[in-house]
């Protein structure tokens, strides 16, 4: 039970424990358990991770939040078509300059008519998502303000053309800006709960503007925290033994944490075959946690090697050849004399 070299792999299944500790393996049939070194796993058709001979990898699975269950581990499985839900969006975040340059227009934002260009100077559409996971844009129009210097008006609107707030509702107020360009007024600000024609609702949305005002072309981008479902798209184990699911909308999923033992006397363990081992009263009750310094650590895309000296078992094999030859002389020297002898007497 020394340990063994890495051998480097292209399967990111392929797991090595670093230290003393051993993978949990469950027999599916009985849920006899069986201890190995040998971490050469992959997903089977049910989605399990399993050894090369059939037997389920153990682990210790994770809520729907990301904590750690505690109790025993159990078998670590990954639905092949499994789906992750949407989330409505709750912030959006702006990120845009205004041209400096641009001409005053508005003096309310009551004064912004989507349809008509010559009452805003910029507009910018940021996709979001309702509580079903349903893509929905809403537009947000600039106009620079003709009553305030470096001050622009701003008003929102859903992809049906309705308003749904401008920088004189809910709370919010206009942009304002500094002589120098930087953003002084207005963010954060607040876009209220929305109700969709699909049944579906949004929260109220913090709304926030990472905003200047500079010499330059007006340009923005946008950031927001909503997404759509999800279908299952691979399957991955990270450094800390994580067995992480990637979905098609980009949310990563912990599934479970691959589950090392740890034994008071490794050499009492009973050999099974196959790289196999079993709990027995010399050997003590395995201790069962996650990667770490109790039961060592694991490494990803790696295979333990033997650990055998190839060339001292050869040495040894040469050498044992030998003696067998040294006494089959022997031997044969004995039944000569032997044969001599009742020859003789004859």
């Amino acid at each position: 039970f020394s340990q063994g070299a890495p051998q480097n792999t292209d399967s990111n299944t392929d797991l090595m424990v670093e230290g003393d500790g051993f993978f949990v393996l469950s027999q599916p049939a009985n849920g006899s358990l069986y201890y190995t070194r040998d971490g050469s796993f992959s997903f089977d058709s049910d989605g399990y991770l399993t050894s090369a001979s059939g037997l389920r990898v153990q682990g210790q699975a994770y809520d729907a939040s990301g904590n750690l269950l505690g109790g025993a581990p159990g078998d670590i499985q990954v639905q092949s078509g499994s789906l992750v839900p949407g989330s409505a969006t709750s912030t959006v975040t702006l990120t845009n300059n205004l041209d400096s340059g641009s001409t005053a227009l508005a003096t309310a934002p009551s004064d912004i008519v989507p349809a008509n260009q010559t009452t805003y100077n910029y507009a910018t559409g940021t996709p979001i998502y309702d509580s079903l996971g349903n893509s929905h844009t809403l537009t947000t129009y600039y106009a620079k303000d003709s009553g305030a210097n470096n001050t622009w008006d701003w008003a929102v609107y859903d992809e049906s053309g309705n308003l749904v707030t401008d920088s004189a509702s809910n709370g919010n107020s206009p942009l304002t800006y500094d002589t120098n360009g930087n953003l002084t007024g207005g963010s954060p600000a607040s876009i209220p709960a929305l109700t969709w024609s699909t049944g579906a609702t949004n929260p109220s949305i913090a709304l926030s503007f990472s905003s200047t005002q500079y010499a330059s072309t007006s340009q923005g981008s946008y950031s927001q925290n909503g997404y759509a479902p999800g279908t299952l798209s691979n399957t991955s184990i990270d450094s800390d033994g994580n067995v992480i699911a990637t979905y098609s909308n980009d949310q990563k999923v912990k599934i479970a944490s691959v589950s090392l033992a740890s034994f008071t006397n490794p050499e009492g363990l009973s050999k099974e075959g196959g790289n196999l081992y079993t709990e027995t009263s010399a050997s003590g009750t395995a201790q069962t946690g996650v990667s770490g310094p109790q039961n060592g650590t694991i490494l990803t895309n790696s295979l333990e090697q033997s650990n055998v000296d190839l060339g001292t078992e050869f040495v040894n094999m040469i050498t044992f050849e030998r003696g067998y030859q040294a006494n089959s002389k022997v031997i044969t020297t004995v039944d000569q004399m032997m044969q001599s002898l009742i020859n003789l007497k004859q």
